[in-house]
């Protein structure tokens, strides 16, 4: 929610004009744009916007996400662009005495002149402007113009003496300036180094003070909330009276004053913990003669967030906690959702955050490349009970240090920190992502780097929160295990921990179960996006994945050999390229069921598992979980299981390896049942088991009735397997295992006891009934004549939202999934427009 202030001014021919203040929203004039490195004559501008954006509407480009065009579009950033436009004020506004000229972003390196006066200046992409204009605003006709400087010039010639190595960034320097780190390109993004106004942009006028802020402080003690509300003027004026409202739902109250006390509150709870209640409270500031002053307005959540860092058995607690009680974080990193962040709407942010909300997260992790997000994005988080880490904007490679860069950081956070603390839904400010652990040897030589370091992370950044927020709580870096420890054996003891060996090191997925990390904050493994998805950007006929158009869209170096010999390890070699690109998604899917289940499994010692990466700001391969499109790929599906309040979940102690001559030894000859359970009430179920063999013949199964209590990982059942091996041999049986309510199956689990491509699955048949529930809505009934691993449904070119997909079918029993379209379509033709693709169908 943005600052309401008392009235609107229309800019044009105002009938009244507000007594205290008014705005004059300049984004909806008529704004143009121009190449100024050339002199080029104006085209047609959105506002908020930026110049890629703006070309293509003119189409002064192609498309920058189709085909190869990315790097026929670099000349963009070589350019100064300018923006203008030209307004009307009536003479009523200016007998206002303050009037302000507002830019809430602009990037990044902006000269503003109004009226053909330099009225300021911008250097920081991050941070909000205020400017005075009542000394050359007019009535009549005004001309607003903001010029752009070539954000890659700058880089390339300024603040030359700062070389660190740069990761992601293929030109360099693009750290030598406050701006979207992953404009200049990243290993799962494309290179559009923009320039434009991408926030808002208007008037403000307003008569002898005004209301910036206020700060809300809360204490909860004995069922009740206090409110301490701490309101901040433009001018000290200790005459100004407080007048205080809120609602949630039927509870409401007002008052005079800066204290409010809540009796009974209904409190705010991440998703999976309780509800979202959010308080609308409204802050009226008054003069001592009774005028109304100004207004300010948000919604907030009741609740206490802990980062708890305290001694235990195994060396130092990481977790949050949550009004008292401690939550295991399940999530994953956010990136910019599009490569373009200029205007972006609460539609644009809504989809992937409630499809995280849909499986099961209660945490994102917004990333220190990209953006501080619209505030759609944190009001939908509060909404959706989304915990958020929010990095600072810094990111993998070392910042500058001199006076100027510090300066300009400390504005930025203190921007940043002020409009972002009241949301119930922020749980961290981290201070970089990356940065220590990248370049600690570095740090460890150089004592100017590392004074530059521990000016920025270690006293600029937690100085602002401290000041502005202080009861959110600071870390400086992210994964961070103090100072001079970056190994592996410290996050099993402390912090929290990036695990990168499986993908970037090519290690076995199974490698996640070698260690017990307290906080795992980034993990992940990459797949191919959809073929619906690639054929946004690409061609069938250029659709080869080592070609030039795919190859421009996997932005990794080495991803698609890794892809590959990831596939190769687990599964056949696939009859086409499109089922190969199925067994990417489902090869991502099984990594990442590895590691949350195992983190889930550690609980309470390890109490947070966020894979890398939720969303893509293009069409991409890369390690998300939802295609730029909005398809979920096979591992979202699997994350609506594994991050399930109840689970079930299967260790199998052992593994299979090669040995010389390439003879398979595999020590795999007992699995371990497991339950977690992270609802905040107990439960019981009852723990089912079967060993089968694949045509379907129970060997061995059991039954145990059992309550679950929050918060552990519990070993149920070990059971030895090397009676059945020897009998049946390991490539011919199968582990299932689920719980269940009285009417309800809440967690299911199959495991296997040698790669799958040791498998010899049957060619099953399984068939689908459609049945139709409402205008958009259907029931989907499988059943299979014999069992079928990881079923996947596509409906062709049509978009919609399933229960299930990509699940195992087993011989007998149906399984029931709803689909939603958004259009109605009749019973007969989703039937016909069904697509069914197992495992075994991509072999040869």
């Amino acid at each position: 929610m943005g600052m309401q202030r008392s009235g609107r001014y229309s800019g044009k021919a105002a009938t009244q004009l507000p007594r205290m203040c008014t705005i004059l929203p300049l984004a909806a004039e008529r704004w143009q744009f121009r190449d100024a490195s050339h002199g080029s004559s104006w085209s047609r501008a959105t506002v908020p916007g930026c110049v890629h954006r703006d070309l293509l509407d003119n189409r002064g480009i192609p498309d920058p996400f189709y085909g190869k065009n990315e790097e026929a579009l670099q000349w963009i950033e070589e350019r100064d662009w300018e923006y203008s436009c030209t307004f009307s004020v009536d003479k009523q506004l200016l007998h206002y005495t303050h009037i302000e000229l507002i830019a809430d972003g602009l990037d990044t390196l902006a000269t503003v002149t109004l009226n053909d006066r330099v009225i300021g200046t911008g250097d920081n992409m991050f941070v909000g402007h205020r400017w005075p204009i009542l000394e050359c605003l007019k009535s009549g006709s005004n001309t607003l113009r903001i010029l752009f400087s070539s954000a890659g010039r700058f880089v390339r010639t300024q603040r030359q003496e700062h070389t660190p190595r740069e990761f992601n960034d293929p030109i360099g320097g693009c750290t030598r300036i406050r701006k979207q780190q992953c404009q200049f390109g990243w290993d799962w993004g494309p290179r559009f180094v923009t320039a434009g106004i991408w926030k808002d942009i208007r008037i403000e006028a307003w008569n002898s003070n005004r209301l910036r802020t206020v700060v809300v402080r809360q204490e909860h003690a004995r069922g009740a909330v206090k409110l301490t509300l701490g309101p901040v003027l433009e001018q000290q004026d200790t005459t100004v009276e407080y007048h205080w409202s809120y609602e949630c739902g039927p509870q409401t109250a007002s008052g005079v004053g800066t204290t409010i006390e809540i009796r009974n509150p209904h409190l705010w709870w991440p998703n999976g913990q309780g509800a979202q209640p959010l308080y609308r409270l409204t802050v009226k500031a008054y003069t001592s003669t009774g005028r109304f002053l100004d207004k300010w307005e948000r919604r907030i959540g009741l609740r206490t967030i802990e980062l708890v860092r305290s001694n235990d058995e195994w060396g130092e607690s990481f977790y949050f906690s949550v009004n008292g009680r401690a939550v295991f974080a399940k999530g994953a990193n956010w990136i910019p959702v599009n490569s373009f962040v200029a205007g972006l709407q609460w539609s644009d942010y809504e989809r992937d955050l409630r499809a995280a909300r849909e499986a099961h997260m209660n945490m994102i992790r917004v990333w220190g490349g990209g953006i501080y997000e619209s505030d759609h994005f944190y009001a939908l988080c509060d909404e959706l009970g989304l915990l958020v880490w929010q990095d600072f904007m810094f990111a993998c490679t070392l910042y500058p240090g001199d006076p100027a860069f510090l300066e300009s950081c400390r504005r930025e956070a203190g921007y940043q920190v002020a409009r972002l603390r009241h949301h119930a839904s922020l749980a961290l400010w981290c201070g970089n992502n990356e940065i220590y652990w990248i370049n600690h040897g570095e740090l460890s030589k150089n004592a100017v780097l590392k004074e530059n370091y521990v000016s920025l992370f270690h006293q600029v950044l937690p100085e602002a929160v401290a000041a502005l927020d202080p009861h959110t709580p600071y870390w400086p870096s992210s994964p961070w295990k103090e100072e001079h420890d970056v190994s592996y054996p410290a996050g099993e003891r402390r912090g929290d921990t990036h695990y990168w060996d499986v993908w970037h090191e090519r290690k076995p997925i199974k490698d996640y179960e070698k260690h017990a990390f307290r906080f795992v904050s980034e993990f992940g493994m990459q797949s191919y996006s959809s073929p619906q998805t690639n054929a946004t950007f690409c061609s069938r006929e250029e659709g080869n994945v080592f070609g030039p158009t795919m190859e421009s869209h996997q932005k990794n170096r080495a991803g698609n050999q890794i892809i590959l010999e990831y596939i190769s390890k687990q599964y056949r070699f696939p009859r086409s390229q499109e089922h190969l690109l199925w067994l990417s998604q489902l090869n991502q899917a099984h990594a990442m069921q590895v590691a949350v289940e195992h983190y889930r499994r550690l609980s309470p010692r390890c109490m947070g598992a966020l894979y890398w990466q939720l969303n893509d700001c293009w069409p991409v391969a890369s390690w998300s979980s939802i295609e730029f499109t909005g398809r979920w790929k096979a591992l979202h599906h699997a994350a609506r299981r594994f991050f399930a309040p109840t689970l079930v979940s299967v260790r199998l102690p052992g593994d299979e390896q090669p040995s010389i001559g390439n003879y398979r030894t595999n020590s795999i000859s007992e699995a371990e049942i497991y339950t977690v359970h992270d609802a905040p009430d107990p439960l019981s179920v009852l723990l089912v088991w079967q060993l089968r063999r694949l045509d379907g013949d129970v060997l061995d199964s059991g039954k145990k009735r059992i309550r679950l209590s929050p918060g552990r990982g519990t070993l149920q059942k070990s059971l030895d397997l090397s009676a059945a091996i020897a009998a049946h041999g390991r490539d011919r049986i199968y582990l299932r295992c689920h719980l269940q309510t009285e009417d309800k199956v809440l967690s299911e689990a199959t495991a296997f006891l040698s790669p799958m491509r040791f498998i010899d699955l049957p060619r099953a048949k399984p068939t689908v009934r459609v049945t139709r529930i409402n205008t958009h809505t259907y029931l989907l009934r499988f059943t299979s004549d014999a069992y079928v691993h990881r079923l996947s449904f596509d409906c062709g070119p049509h978009e919609f939202q399933s229960s299930d997909n990509w699940f195992d079918l087993f011989p007998g029993e149906a399984r029931d999934v709803t689909v939603r379209f958004d259009q109605t379509l009749r019973a007969a033709h989703v039937r016909k427009l069904l697509s069914l693709t197992s495992l075994v169908d991509t072999y040869p």
